[in-house]
């Protein structure tokens, strides 16, 4: 079956474990590699760590240790070989990801799907980087990865859609509710969609409009109140179309458009704060919050999960069709 096939993960950093995670769940032999010699020593005890949190939520199939059976952490891309699937996962760097795709094409099959997981460079772009192109794709997941339901199956310019379809199905099993997003651009949808709050956000601080607290309180209770159930354009339907139309006319001339990096983001990184990780962020951190936010996020990542799996995007139709 094809959630059995074997697939390779390259990049064991914080996202590539949720992603083995994901995988390793919905059933799938998992080798995961480590460019990073690090990596390896604390890859399989973090995925263990998440494999758990999904047995005690009751949504892993097996224990723990059943399937990390199904798992292989190396450093070796020849243990690739077997894989019908590879996911780099790896800084965002062409020649980076250049060297990870020469490596991965050395050892695997010529119908091997190669994904990346980049955010920030074009799948059009990095797709030149390898031999065989239309069989490269972008598979863009979101953190926590082995609970959210988000994915973006990406085209590139020269992707063969075949490919791009069969994972755009496959990934359902995954436990997503994925988008396919069929011609490429930077940021794909969510990214871009996001930033464009970001950037309207770090305005409103600089500017003095409000402060760091107020934007996120606001985003917290408008957005966030209603965005798991409906995305954008859902929204203005619910809550009537001419509304929107009658404030854009007279507010979309007023919004941020620089091209700049905000100086206050650029403040933080320059002091080598990192956010949560490291305590140094937009937000003050007392010793011992930082890691009491990680904490409280991953128990809220399950939770907002069990009540967004109640509205899938066909809850409605669902509904009607049942009632027929």
């Amino acid at each position: 079956m094809t959630h059995t096939m074997p697939v390779g993960v390259v990049g064991l950093g914080l996202m590539g474990c949720s992603i083995v995670t994901c995988l390793l769940a919905a059933g799938h032999p998992v080798v995961a590699v480590a460019p990073i010699p690090a990596d390896v020593p604390t890859a399989e005890p973090r995925i263990s760590h998440h494999l758990a949190d999904l047995e005690a939520h009751g949504i892993l199939d097996g224990t723990p240790t059943s399937v990390l059976s199904r798992l292989i952490v190396t450093e070796a891309y020849a243990d690739l070989q077997q894989c019908q699937l590879v996911i780099e996962c790896t800084l965002e760097d062409a020649d980076i990801k250049r060297r990870v795709y020469e490596q991965i094409e050395a050892v695997v099959g010529d119908e091997t799907v190669i994904a990346s997981n980049t955010s920030a460079i074009p799948i059009s772009q990095l797709q030149q980087l390898t031999r065989r192109p239309q069989r490269f794709i972008g598979l863009h997941w979101a953190e926590p990865s082995h609970t959210t339901r988000f994915l973006e199956v990406i085209c590139g310019d020269q992707t063969d859609v075949a490919y791009a379809e069969f994972f755009y199905a496959l990934s359902q099993h995954w436990g997503k509710e994925p988008t396919l997003v069929r011609k490429d651009i930077r940021g794909f949808i969510a990214n871009r969609l996001m930033y464009a709050m970001y950037r309207e956000a770090f305005d409103l601080v600089e500017k003095g409009y409000a402060t760091v607290e107020d934007v996120d309180r606001a985003c917290r209770n408008n957005t966030g109140y209603w965005m798991t159930l409906a995305g954008v354009f859902r929204w203005m339907d619910l809550t009537g179309v001419p509304a929107y139309l009658n404030v854009l006319k007279d507010l979309f001339p007023t919004l941020s458009n620089r091209t700049d990096v905000p100086p206050l983001i650029q403040d933080i990184v320059d002091r080598g704060g990192r956010g949560v990780a490291n305590g140094i962020g937009f937000y003050d951190y007392a010793p011992g919050e930082a890691e009491a936010w990680r904490q409280t996020f991953e128990r809220f990542s399950f939770e907002i999960r069990e009540l967004a799996l109640r509205y899938p995007a066909d809850v409605v139709k669902s509904q009607l069709d049942t009632d027929i």
